[in-house]
């Protein structure tokens, strides 16, 4: 009888250590757990010129949101539909990919701050939808920036969310940290998710401030602001990537796609700037600091990342898209 006891007490403990050792690794922190939910990677193309075309060559299987910038309505409040929108979303759809569309943007129409006062409103609301139904968009992305989020900003997400929630359409935002606070609390959580636009801290706008517009450092600083700051869920934040770069110096061109630096600077790729003799540098991200930038959000167990834009990649083995999914996975 003795000797059972005994027994039965060493299987119990037995038993304790490994539920003990299970729970310890469930909730170990520095593993990310990717079984429970996906990593988006969200990317962004240009909604002008022949939409059909142009997605026919993106590489759907790479990215899980595809974000049409930009669907701007006319003074009216109107839209019009792009040429070959109707193919692109059902090329998208059938990769599984979500599709929706970006208003504003950063030089967006100076008349969308009439159209999102309270008197205008409702009926700017309404043509959303109506876009967003017609062509079967999974959803609104918001990309009012600067002087554009005013006053009006959070009556506008209220009544969007309001109105696209009956018809199970997701609405996102594209956001900077450097006016962020002008953003309500009551109009960030309304969003499915919201995209750090962690890029031009500088640019050809601001010359006397040559150098880096999209360091790693400002990418721990931005996401820390959302998500602890203004306490938003890491899931529901997309870190920021740009497929592009800024020129400065005396004789050198503003902007350049990452595409086109690793095409005319052997190794640029794996860099983040490129002195260009006599005439300037610029100043990207390489591979290295996508890579890291991709670790960092999947150690903060965030939503996933986001790209600005697309056709901005380089190809083959210098295709940042490819290192991103390279990294995920």
């Amino acid at each position: 009888m003795m000797r059972k006891s005994i027994l039965l007490i060493q299987i119990v403990c037995l038993f304790a250590v490994m539920v003990s050792c299970a729970k310890s690794k469930a909730i170990d922190p520095s593993i990310p757990d990717k079984k429970n939910k996906e990593f988006y990677v969200v990317g962004y193309i240009f909604g002008s010129g022949d939409l059909d075309a142009a997605s026919a060559k993106l590489d759907f299987s790479k990215i899980t949101h595809l974000n049409i910038a930009f669907l701007n309505p006319d003074a009216n409040g109107l839209f019009s539909p792009s040429l070959g929108l109707t193919a692109a979303i059902k090329r998208a759809h059938d990769n599984k990919v979500k599709v929706l569309f970006s208003f504003g943007g950063g030089n967006a129409p100076q008349h969308l701050k009439e159209l999102i006062k309270p008197d205008k409103r409702a009926e700017l609301v309404k043509e959303l939808v109506k876009l967003t139904n017609t062509y079967n968009f999974d959803g609104v992305d918001v990309d009012l920036e600067g002087d554009f989020i005013d006053l009006n900003y959070e009556g506008l997400i209220v009544e969007l969310s309001a109105a696209l929630k009956p018809h199970k359409k997701l609405l996102t935002a594209a956001v900077a940290t450097w006016n962020g606070n002008a953003i309500s609390d009551k109009a960030l959580a309304l969003f499915d998710l919201i995209n750090i636009m962690s890029y031009d801290q500088t640019g050809p706008w601001n010359k006397e401030k040559p150098g880096p517009h999209s360091t790693y450092e400002a990418a721990e600083a931005d996401f820390a602001y959302w998500n602890t700051s203004r306490a938003i869920p890491a899931n529901k934040l997309t870190l920021g990537l740009p497929f592009y770069g800024y020129g400065f110096g005396p004789s050198i061109q503003e902007s350049y796609s990452y595409g086109d630096i690793v095409k005319g600077f052997p190794g640029s790729e794996l860099v983040d700037f490129v002195v260009v003799p006599n005439q300037g540098t610029i100043y990207y991200n390489g591979l290295p600091t996508i890579k890291k930038k991709v670790s960092f959000a999947l150690n903060k167990r965030a939503g996933g990342v986001m790209i600005w834009q697309l056709f901005g990649d380089g190809t083959g083995d210098k295709s940042l898209l490819s290192a991103i999914n390279a990294q995920i996975q």
